[in-house]
């Protein structure tokens, strides 16, 4: 649930506010505040906004517009950035606004929560005149000043904000966002020249996946002791999900193998990770941890996940979505676009019932002093599961799109990279592979002997997305 950068929200509770623009149980102002604020209040909105919006949260509150001031600022100095919130509605206690940066180049993210007049964080977790104050009718003008850092990469720092609550956000009904309930705002240029190994030169890696023989057998106990997984086809080990470079920084990493036949996908993932989270129970006693679904939050804590858009185009058109955790703990979801249909905050996050009937297990693994190394995912999918694609089981020559992550803490690495261009969901960053039949076996020669069976050999290219 290639998934945002983590929030520690609270939940406040807040006296009735009678002044400008605030009349959802808020505290009330000091003089001074009233006075300074009152300039960020308006009746209607200002007719020079330069760049105007329709971002809808909820029918309660819509983001009108945008100024950048000035639109181009290089590493090392400052613009103002400034938003034209309208509210529709009251919300009530303790919503509050966000604001994250993302530098294209590296993918690196930055936060501006509590930055700005409107923003200033009062009695430790709540904002002065944050949108839980806000007055129906009324025009927030919300400023911020943002130093724009001396390593960024590159050319374009993109803007995101939206409004949150603990582990929730208003749901964007429309307007630009990024599938997760961030209002995209536009591009602050940095005068950075992309370099030749920019993402946007980076393809996507690519796999050839040999179907196995009719007598090959894979039994699923975490194990891996058949001959087959040895011979199987590898990612290699993931990567940084922003650069595409190899993971130096994040605390897990892994890789993964596929095999098929006429009945089952089959995938083996191997996660290095020496503190695994084993804390899931059930949902009745972690409502927090489990989707309005029933389904464990795995990505917020630890989990390998699968990504599977059964077609080459990458278009996130009927895609698939599975995660299972170092406890064999699954998570599953059907889309049929980017990240819709969404519930809300908590779900249900897709299809939450698509159901693959797949087997699955899990081996955590030590080593030889008995410390935990990390954990092993063996998983059976029947074919059956991926109903929407054209081929199920595919033909060989098929190529489908597929990505995989280990993830920790609403983090992951990957195998393939996504660079900057949306979330983990994002197919046109999958990477590629193409289901392969063995070789038909070869004749004996003049000088006799039994026939030979020759397999392809498993292959690792790279084919542009």
């Amino acid at each position: 649930m290639l998934r945002s950068t983590g929030k520690f929200g609270v939940t406040v509770t807040l006296a009735a506010l009678a002044v400008l623009g605030g009349c959802v149980g808020g505290k009330g102002l000091s003089s001074e505040d009233k006075d300074r604020l009152k300039p960020y209040v308006l009746d209607a909105p200002p007719a020079d906004i330069p760049h105007k919006l329709d971002v809808n949260f909820e029918n309660k509150v819509h983001l009108i517009g945008y100024k950048f001031d000035p639109e181009t600022a290089r590493p090392g100095t400052e613009t103002k950035i400034t938003y034209y919130w309208r509210c529709d509605d009251t919300l009530e206690d303790g919503w509050l606004l966000f604001t994250h940066t993302k530098d294209e180049g590296s993918g690196k993210m930055g936060n501006l929560d509590y930055v700005g007049p409107l923003r200033e964080e009062r009695n430790g977790s709540h904002q002065t005149l944050g949108p839980e104050r806000w007055e129906k009718g009324k025009i927030y003008v919300d400023e911020q000043t943002y130093k724009v850092p001396t390593e960024v990469t590159g050319a374009q720092v993109t803007i995101y904000t939206g409004i949150w609550k603990g582990d929730a956000r208003l749901r964007i009904i429309s307007g630009p966002n990024d599938g997760d309930n961030s209002a995209i705002v536009g591009n602050i240029r940095t005068g950075v020249a992309p370099k030749a190994d920019d993402h946007a030169t980076i393809a996507v890696p690519a796999l050839s996946i040999t179907k196995l023989a009719a007598n090959d057998k894979i039994t699923i106990d975490g194990k891996a002791n058949e001959p087959e997984w040895g011979a199987a086809a590898s990612t290699g080990p993931f990567v940084d999900v922003g650069t595409g470079k190899p993971n130096a920084t994040f605390p897990v990493n892994g890789s993964a193998k596929l095999l098929w036949d006429d009945k089952n996908l089959y995938v083996l993932a191997t996660v290095q990770d020496a503190d695994p989270y084993m804390g899931f129970k059930d949902a009745k006693s972690q409502p927090t941890d489990y989707t309005a679904g029933g389904q464990p939050k795995l990505w917020t804590h630890d989990t390998v996940e699968m990504m599977v858009d059964p077609d080459p185009s990458g278009d996130n058109k009927d895609y698939y979505e599975l995660q299972i955790g170092p406890q064999n703990k699954v998570f599953k979801s059907q889309f049929d676009t980017l990240q819709q249909p969404s519930g809300g905050p908590n779900g249900p996050f897709g299809h939450e019932d698509w159901d693959p009937k797949l087997k699955s297990a899990v081996d955590v693994q030590k080593g030889a002093d008995g410390k935990v190394t990390g954990y092993a995912v063996e998983v059976a999918i029947p074919w059956a599961a991926y109903a929407k694609a054209a081929n199920h089981p595919p033909n060989p020559g098929d190529v489908w799109r597929v990505n995989f992550y280990a993830m920790k803490n609403n983090g992951g690495v990957a195998w393939s990279p996504i660079l900057g261009q949306g979330n983990f969901h994002k197919s046109a960053r999958f990477g590629r592979i193409t289901w392969v039949a063995p070789a038909a076996p070869v004749a004996a020669s003049d000088a006799g002997g039994p026939p030979v069976t020759l397999r392809l050999k498993p292959q690792m290219a790279h084919a542009k997305p």
